[in-house]
């Protein structure tokens, strides 16, 4: 541990499995109190115990980001537990049933882009005026290489993550002045619960998915940690307003 993130308050959304759980844990081993955040408790009390266990500090604070009462909450108890809010990952989402456009159900379209839009506004919404009142944070959203290509029979998560980029991009613009910074990151194929079922429902076999990146893997859970660490540190103090790609080369093919 370098203790990058020394003394720092974090908030991570979806927090209790896959990336956002290798964020949480990252962080905390930079020296950050972290609030775990997801609507899936007994994960997410896992993820607290298992950061405490090895000597960090870290709360569970259930969540559905789709709803504005409990996204406020979420943001309130996290001042109120640690004094402030120094950094933000936006990364609950939700990638839906994979299914062509036409044959998608209006249900199915609403889920994705309320958990994986609505939510992430809802939570840039309540964080920002913490943020503003102390005088500055760093707020990391999480995309997806599906914001920069098309996505067959993942359009609605593609869309999601499109609208996650712009949405970056304009509130990077806003708070530019006020030591804010919003950035985005988008993982390549990282061994997670949503890229197992992606990888089943397109029927590829492993060897199949590997020979599609460059790389010749997935990514490691740390490597997409790494990058979200440091975007949420001094070290990155003037980048704002990025989408950074982290995928292997897998979007330049």
């Amino acid at each position: 541990m370098s203790g990058l993130l020394q003394d720092k308050v974090a908030l991570v959304t979806g927090g209790n499995m896959g990336i956002g759980q290798a964020v949480a844990e990252a962080m905390a081993r930079e020296g950050a109190k972290v609030v775990v955040s997801a609507r899936g408790e007994d994960l997410g009390r896992k993820v607290v115990e298992g950061i405490r266990k090895s000597g960090g500090e870290a709360t569970f604070v259930r969540c559905d980001v789709t709803d504005a009462s409990q996204v406020k909450a979420l943001v309130d108890s996290t001042v109120e537990t640690y004094g402030r809010l120094d950094c933000a990952v936006n990364n609950a989402a939700y990638e839906g049933a994979m299914m062509r456009v036409s044959e998608l159900p209006t249900e199915v379209w609403d889920s994705v882009l309320n958990t994986n839009v609505r939510g992430l506004w809802l939570c840039m919404k309540y964080e920002i005026p913490h943020m503003l009142k102390q005088g500055g944070g760093s707020i990391v959203n999480m995309s997806s290489i599906s914001a920069i290509f098309g996505s067959p029979t993942l359009a609605a998560y593609g869309a999601s993550k499109f609208a996650v980029d712009g949405l970056t991009k304009s509130a990077a613009l806003e708070y530019a002045g006020t030591g804010i910074r919003i950035n985005s990151v988008c993982p390549g194929g990282t061994p997670t619960a949503m890229l197992a079922r992606i990888k089943e429902s397109f029927g590829l076999s492993e060897e199949e998915w590997k020979e599609s990146t460059p790389i010749g893997r997935d990514a490691r859970l740390e490597e997409m940690a790494d990058p979200v660490v440091w975007l949420c540190t001094d070290k990155s103090s003037y980048v704002n307003g990025h989408a950074m790609v982290v995928d292997g080369a897998y979007s330049i093919q």
